[in-house]
């Protein structure tokens, strides 16, 4: 029953969100053959300065079909994608006082820990399929363009994605069990993984554990070394902060 229950009340943005980034990463593959068309064009511009560096940087990256993948699949799009629906999974509570059904999941033979645990198990497994789903997805699109990717690649990558994203997810789900309105946590975690991402973007690579670094998979791409720390420590602010909405559900009185 609770388990029912939550995914009623995900499943939309699931099943949103699913279609939404299998597309995205099948539009990408395909514009594949474009890509390598016009690489020789943007490698032939010469600008100076910070801003032409990373545009040199980005076209060397984009010559082979890997590094095209990486940066337009997994460094860009779905980045940005998975940490908005992994705000959007995590946003809402079944013990909600906005929650029509609070008084009858209340009224359940389960503890609040218990409820709250399936909650949040059905938000990280939908979140789970939206980070592995897409990534598989290439290796399937890929030989329609008359190239291969690598299963090791797409998983690895898929973990980054999922375990990063559940740090966005624990946030929106902590600050539902103190806010009882859908806003308030959606802006909050938005503007915080906003500024998390500004702050990344101007260290300029250096660092290495930050939390889209870790999701882009960047570590895996260039050099080959699995990111386990970012990756560890993703999970454990993750484990903190819905050990931390446990508590908020546990002490508040409905």
């Amino acid at each position: 029953m609770l388990l029912y229950r939550a995914w009623l009340e995900t499943r939309w943005r699931f099943v949103v969100g699913l279609p939404l980034l299998i597309c995205t990463a099948v539009v990408i593959v395909l514009t594949w053959p474009k890509v390598q068309q016009l690489l020789p064009l943007a490698a032939a511009l010469d600008m100076g300065g910070e801003i032409g560096h990373r545009i040199h940087d980005a076209v060397e990256v984009q010559r082979t079909y890997r590094g095209f993948i990486w940066s337009e699949v997994f460094s860009k799009n779905l980045t940005n994608m998975v940490t908005l629906f992994a705000v959007l999974l995590g946003i809402g509570s079944l013990l909600s006082p906005a929650s029509r059904s609070a008084s009858f999941t209340l009224s359940l033979p389960a503890t609040r820990n218990r409820i709250v645990a399936i909650r949040a198990a059905t938000g990280l497994a939908e979140l789970l399929a939206l980070a592995f789903l897409p990534s598989v997805t290439v290796i399937l699109v890929s030989p329609s363009v008359g190239e291969s990717y690598s299963l090791p690649d797409a998983l690895i990558h898929g973990l980054c994605l999922f375990a990063a994203a559940t740090v966005f997810f624990g946030l929106a789900f902590l600050l539902s069990s103190i806010f009882t309105d859908f806003w308030r946590p959606l802006v909050i975690t938005i503007a915080i993984a906003m500024g998390i991402g500004t702050v990344e973007v101007l260290a300029g690579g250096r660092m290495d554990y930050g939390i889209f670094h870790t999701m882009s998979g960047e570590t895996w791409f260039r050099s080959g070394e699995f990111p386990w720390l970012g990756i560890i420590g993703c999970l454990a602010i993750t484990g903190g902060l819905l050990w931390s909405a446990a508590l908020n559900t546990a002490r508040r009185d409905f």
